[in-house]
């Protein structure tokens, strides 16, 4: 009986499991602690300090299941999806690994075994490769798990080589292949034929054995690890049967669910696979914290969604679709990833606000795309079309490939480029992937940070930069860095920004402007008042006052998060934070504008957490305990093995590792001072404390009095007062229109005596003075109730405009149209208008002209009755 892919993800678990291995949850997408990476690509990611021995762990060997993208950057399948039968924009990736504990014979064992026993493959559909020099894994396959040579295949090239980098941890690999049988094209690696899906790669076994040299040299490493990866679609592929992961369980079911939803009946089209695909990764990409932009990793999650938009939209999609499509993702992995269901709400929403978006424009592109299509000589889209797709209508170059290549058409890539190339120069717009301060910067030092406890002390400078490079001393007057062994010093970090101060020598000071990681060291930016040297003593000196506004706003950010679950709901995660003295900024996923009564009820119930004066609880616990516990982890951070655990009575509980009061009451008074959006489904909440919100509140109630004494009432009474001065203005206002339509109405009557026979029609052609322009069509209409049959002619001259109204009576629309006499007029004073056949207006912009423009009605009448 073939295992569903929930029962093979669970299967690997335990098999581990019972193998002593820790299960680790996967991460984030979004790399945090990595500015290498777009996305998380592999499941050692999250392990890469680890295996460079800057982080330690409570475990030598560890299991989990990664979720993974590849849609942008260096590993982009994207243009694939839907067309393969194994690439995907999301996939998972099944992994054991080993810091320093077990190494080849182990790693190959459990792979084999996991394979052959618990999955029950059969051995002789399997073959292995090894790289070419390592006789070492060579034997073990060979003597230890018996498998034929000739069905182990030595590759030279890097493909059976991994390397982090050109310097640094690096080793052989071990692959393990799955034969599909000869019915399906292709060859064992290695062969002319090894690109066919005959034979596919299963898991890759990753042996860390060398540290690569600067000049190339191999130096053993001391504690040799394994880092492996087995596609958990690819597997499944295998235990059901199918030779495409698309038609795997998880794929059929989103797919079916797919295809009801826009309607389509054939489960084999091309675009429901990549609409399946393409629900997945948005789903946790929204989960992780992404939005979509126009740039960096929202940018790519956007190209994701209209893609998928465009293939509903190909299918027949009358409607939009792509977030009815959330449900069935959580179905299907909402047990796995408890996250995906938690979100449902907030994926949802954001995924039917840009697909809003993006279909008021996709109809007009599309049209535009077939039309150059039609009229295309030879097989190539010029570039400069297809990026005015990309920039008026939002088509990104691969959704336009796509459309491309099912007509077996391309794109002038080049000319693109160039057109883009063009746009940023004019632009101006920097990428949101620069380089930034702590990539530019290297410390092996480590700060002990002792700040939770203390904000001043004595300590020891290990390290100097100036001016990017590292120096055995600062001079008077220098800006550089200083490194502590030891600091009170809070580093920028969790949304909290860096602690000032002064660092203090017996010749003088360094005034700290600006506190930073730079690795495991705590950086202190700022200015040398004084000669610094490597070695020197200093005291440590914070800035108290300011850090103690911080904590209350560090604090109080956690009193809101509370707060707003509460009020909200538990679809409430934080989305990024700034917490400065004066004030802090608190982003949330939430799915609209929160409304007056629910802010005021939210910062209710933070004063009332404030006035209960309960003692914040630090706690260090094991990562997988603090969650077990509860505590909510903070977006966008990254935790070591063992975390801080702040309790706020029984109200609020989280990890951070920020500074914070020492009692809620500390924090004083909580004020709100804004609420809005600032990205689909997230919302940010500005607010103060302490002193700052007593000062605010003070000057709004100082101004509340100011008003109540220009008034002339009492301050409680004002919003009753100016609600009767509203009314009361209204009540003129309408007075005063009443007026000017009387006087309006009496020049009208004043009028008449000026009406002329023209052909034996009445006209009447007046410019008039001291009217208001929007009362001329009541005019125009009591004089057609007067006169009952004739031509009206009225203009109104100011400074710099003239406003031109004309009216026919029904009886002579046949003969003149009251829209061809206005624009006759408009003409000669600078201007245009229209209307109906018995009614028309105009405006003009030289005035000086009218005179002239009216003396010629007459004559323009004369030829048109």
């Amino acid at each position: 009986m073939s295992k569903t892919t929930a029962e093979i993800r669970n299967a690997f678990f335990e098999y581990f499991q019972r193998h002593n291995h820790q299960l680790v949850a996967s991460s984030s997408l979004v790399p945090h602690d990595d500015p290498t990476l777009l996305f998380t690509n592999a499941g050692m990611n999250q392990f890469k300090d680890v295996f460079l021995g800057s982080d330690k762990r409570s475990y030598s060997r560890a299991v989990s299941s990664q979720r993974c993208v590849r849609a942008g950057g260096k590993h982009n399948d994207l243009e694939n999806v839907g067309y393969t039968a194994r690439h995907h924009t999301f996939f998972e990736m099944l992994g054991n690994f080993s810091f320093g504990d077990y190494f080849k014979t182990d790693a190959i064992r459990f792979a084999w075994t996991f394979l052959t026993e618990e999955l029950g493959l059969p051995k002789e559909k399997l073959l292995v490769t090894v790289y070419s020099e390592d006789d070492e894994a060579f034997d073990i396959w060979n003597k230890e798990i018996g498998i034929p040579a000739e069905k182990i295949i030595r590759i030279s090239t890097s493909d059976n080589f991994w390397s982090m980098g050109d310097t640094g941890p690096c080793g052989p690999c071990s692959e393990i292949f799955y034969d599909h049988g000869e019915h399906i094209w292709g060859g064992p690696p290695g062969s002319p034929e090894e690109d066919g899906d005959r034979f596919i790669e299963i898991w890759n076994l990753v042996f860390m054995q060398f540290n690569r040299q600067a000049d190339g040299t191999m130096e053993p490493l001391p504690k040799p690890s394994i880092d492996t990866g087995m596609g958990l679609e690819r597997i499944s592929a295998i235990l059901q049967n199918v030779h495409s992961n698309y038609e795997i369980d998880i794929f059929q079911n989103l797919i079916a669910d797919a295809a009801k939803i826009v309607g389509s009946s054939d489960l084999e089209d091309k675009s429901l696979r990549v609409i399946a695909d393409h629900i997945r990764s948005c789903g946790f990409l929204i989960c992780d914290g992404v939005m979509p932009s126009n740039e960096g990793r929202g940018y790519v999650l956007r190209r994701i969604i209209r893609r998928a938009v465009r293939h509903g939209n190909k299918l027949g999609a009358k409607d939009i679709f792509f977030h009815k499509l959330v449900a069935s993702l959580v179905a299907q992995m909402g047990e796995a990833y408890p996250e995906l269901r938690e979100q449902q709400a907030v994926v949802e929403k954001v995924l039917k606000v840009e697909e809003e978006q993006f279909s008021r424009t996709l109809d007009r592109g599309m049209n535009i795309l077939n039309e150059a299509i039609a009229q295309m000589e030879g097989d190539t889209l010029p570039g400069d079309l297809a990026f005015k797709l990309y920039d008026t209508y939002g088509f990104p170059l691969d959704l336009t490939n796509d459309v491309l290549r099912e007509k077996s058409l391309k794109i002038d890539e080049a000319g693109f480029e160039q057109a883009m190339a063009e746009q940023q120069k004019r632009s101006q717009q920097a990428s949101n992937f620069g380089a930034d301060y702590n990539a530019m910067l290297k410390s092996e030092q480590i700060s002990d940070f002792t700040g939770y406890d203390q904000e001043q002390g004595n300590a020891k400078i290990v390290e100097l930069f100036k001016e990017g490079n590292a120096v055995a001393s600062l001079k008077a007057g220098d800006e550089g860095i200083v490194i502590l062994d030891e600091t009170p010093f809070y580093a920028e970090s969790g949304g909290q920004v860096g602690d000032r101060g002064v660092l203090q020598i017996a010749s003088g000071q360094f005034v700290v402007q600006d506190t930073v990681k730079l690795g495991k060291a705590v950086a202190h930016k700022g200015l040398a008042e004084t000669s610094l040297s490597v070695g020197d003593s200093v005291a440590t000196l914070v800035d108290s006052e300011r850090r103690q506004r911080i904590k209350l706003n560090h604090s109080a950010t956690h009193l809101v998060h509370a707060a707003l679950r509460q009020v909200l709901g538990s679809h409430v995660n934080q989305k990024g934070s700034l917490v400065e003295p004066d004030k802090f900024r608190f982003d949330f996923s939430h799915l609209e504008a929160v409304s007056k009564q629910e802010l005021r009820e939210i910062e209710a119930i933070v004063n009332q957490q404030i006035r209960a004066n309960n003692p914040l609880d630090t706690k260090l616990m094991d990562l997988e305990e603090a969650k077990a516990s509860g505590a909510m982890a903070l977006f966008g951070e990254k935790y070591d093995e063992k975390v801080r655990v702040v309790s706020m009575g029984d109200f609020s509980v989280e990890l951070c590792g920020g500074t914070h009061v020492t009692r809620t009451g500390d924090i004083g008074l909580f004020k709100i001072v804004s609420e809005g959006g600032i990205a689909a489904g997230v919302r940010r909440i500005e607010a103060i404390t302490g002193q700052a919100a007593v000062d605010y509140t003070q000057a709004a109630l100082d101004t509340v009095a100011k008003i109540a004494d220009k008034l002339k009432t009492d301050p409680a009474q004002v919003a009753d007062r100016i609600e009767g001065l509203t009314q009361q203005q209204k009540s003129l206002e309408k007075e005063i229109d009443q007026l000017k339509q009387k006087l309006a109405s009496q020049a009208g009557n004043d009028l008449i005596s000026k009406i002329i026979e023209i052909k034996g029609t009445k006209v009447l052609v007046s410019e008039l003075e001291g009217v208001e322009p929007k009362a001329l069509r009541g005019m125009v209409d009591d004089l057609k109730n007067q006169i009952g049959s004739g031509i009206i002619f009225l203009a109104v001259k100011g400074d710099a405009k003239v406003n031109l109204i004309a009216g026919v009576t029904k009886d002579l629309t046949s003969q003149v149209k009251a829209g061809d006499l206005v624009n006759f007029v408009a003409q000669q004073v600078g201007g245009k208008g229209g209307g109906r056949p018995d009614m028309a207006q105009a405006g003009g912009t030289q005035p000086e002209n009218l005179a002239v423009g009216l003396k010629s009605i007459s004559t323009w009448l004369e030829d048109s009755l």
